[in-house]
């Protein structure tokens, strides 16, 4: 179902008509896909009990990350929601993402161990802003589909996310975090992106090259990518330590 024409021609603009009106035929594609493969996603390394706290997109809850716990718990980890109800950026998290520092040091306390986040679109971006100024209480941070590395005006969904959040693209205080999340972070770090993304660029949901994270490209609508089969065998691999760092 890749459309290989409707991809961004560069890294300064959001995905083109084409990819966007594709999002939801390739999503239930997808999603079709997963029944049918569900079975072989288990040769994958076991789980080792760590910690995972998973972060929704914007709009979404925790129910929008249920396969991926269950997949995950499945496999040996102690994999969990954010517990924060539906992702609307600060209304969920605090000004100053006190709720989510909060949900990650109790999980951090409980276990005993560093929390390894893993955050959808915008919950990605949330979690590297997190790792950014608590790198005490993560382990590490896997990203899929987060446009972390760019403006907002390069996804098809910003003006959705002023309507939901109460921020405007141009406040200061937005910016400040979305340049926190952009910088190299002090853990280790995996984005996981699709090029035929149609509602963020997917060239800015990518590690860069020499900042010492890896990323994996996939082939994939943004909606419900995070059941896709490939991205959940991704990051089964990357917290297996299957994935070298120059996996891209």
């Amino acid at each position: 179902m890749a459309l290989k024409l409707a991809v961004p021609t560069s890294n300064s603009v959001p995905p083109p008509a084409l990819a966007l009106l594709s999002e939801g035929p390739r999503a239930a594609w997808g999603l079709g896909r997963l029944i049918r493969e569900w079975k072989t996603l288990e040769d994958v390394p076991p789980g080792d009990g760590r910690p995972v706290i998973v972060l929704p997109g914007l709009t979404n809850s925790d129910r929008s990350t249920f396969v991926m716990r269950r997949y995950l718990n499945r496999l040996g980890y102690r994999a969990e929601g954010w517990d924060l109800g539906r992702n609307l950026g600060v209304r969920a998290i605090g000004p100053e993402g006190e709720r989510l520092m909060e949900r990650i040091a109790a999980v951090h306390a409980e276990t005993g161990e560093k929390v390894t986040l893993v955050g959808i679109s915008l919950g990605g971006i949330m979690a590297r802003v997190a790792a950014q100024r608590h790198p005490e209480l993560v382990r590490e941070v896997i990203t899929i589909s987060s446009p972390f590395a760019g403006p907002p005006t390069c996804t098809n969904v910003w003006r959705p996310f002023e309507w939901l959040t109460g921020e405007k693209i141009d406040d200061p205080a937005l910016n400040a975090r979305l340049e926190e999340a952009a910088r190299p972070l002090p853990v280790p770090s995996t984005s996981i992106w699709s090029h035929s993304d149609g509602l963020v660029n997917g060239l800015i949901c990518r590690e860069p090259e020499g900042s010492g994270g890896r990323a994996i490209e996939v082939s994939s609508s943004h909606l419900w990518v995070q059941m896709k089969p490939e991205v959940l065998r991704a990051v089964a691999e990357v917290l297996g330590g299957q994935l070298g760092s120059d996996a891209r």
